[in-house]
């Protein structure tokens, strides 16, 4: 079984102050190239795969979708989500990504927002993926990209110089890394950029396209901030066709 960190009341309540937590998809930096990958929603069937708040199951339901399938591990994200959906054609379920099952050719869209690198057994997940969608049918999905899950330390080290560089380490090694991230023990599994891909390749995907995202011109004037994100990538973004 996975872990299911984001139950842990603390972390739970940490992470509901995000601003993605907060203002949803608006919130997301990287939303709007997600929503680049994505199909037309009108009349589709929709999964998404670690829904959270249940955001995009809202948005794609108002985008046409004829119904959406939102699964999660965590009982407290599934609560908030149920609380503030009122669509019947939005369900939500309880779900392990680890151990999933899915009917055979039951959907159109496979959707999923930085949940993968939670999943140790990738093979299996996207395997079971490509079964659920028919013909035709197309995942998308963004998990921290394999760059910024894998350094040294946490932040950043400041050179003597004044320069500040993005550590790395191991990044060859793959497997789980654990992280104090909102709470101590937080666990991901790491795996190289060309690992990802074929993963895809090998269920028997057609990889559409692969975004390592950056904020744009109008991100940085709205959130300066942002402008540490040009120096590593922090989320690598795919879409895939059955």
């Amino acid at each position: 079984m996975a872990q299911n960190i984001y139950d842990d009341p603390k972390f739970f309540e940490a992470y509901s102050q995000f601003r993605r937590s907060r203002l949803g998809l608006a919130g997301a930096a990287e939303w709007p190239a997600m929503r680049s990958l994505l199909p037309l929603m009108s009349g589709a069937r929709v999964v998404d795969l670690g829904c959270g708040f249940g955001w995009f199951c809202r948005w794609a339901h108002a985008a046409g979708a004829a119904n959406v399938l939102g699964l999660d591990i965590s009982e407290k994200m599934l609560a908030r989500a149920r609380a503030e959906t009122r669509d019947r054609a939005i369900t939500y379920r309880r779900a392990d990504l680890q151990t999933l099952d899915l009917p055979e050719a039951a959907f159109d869209v496979a959707y999923s927002s930085l949940a993968f690198h939670y999943v140790e057994h990738l093979g299996r997940l996207i395997a079971c993926v490509h079964g659920a969608l028919g013909p035709g049918g197309r995942l998308v999905f963004s998990v921290e990209h394999p760059i910024y899950m894998a350094p040294s330390r946490p932040d950043w080290i400041e050179l003597a110089e004044g320069r500040k560089v993005w550590p790395l380490d191991g990044y060859l090694r793959e497997g789980k890394r654990t992280t104090d991230w909102l709470a101590p023990g937080v666990e991901k599994f790491h795996r190289t950029l060309g690992t990802t891909l074929d993963v895809l390749i090998d269920a028997g995907f057609s990889i559409r396209r692969a975004i390592e995202w950056r904020p744009t011109d109008a991100d940085l004037a709205a959130e300066p901030s942002l402008a540490k994100e040009l120096e590593r990538p922090m989320f690598l973004l795919i879409a895939a066709d059955r």
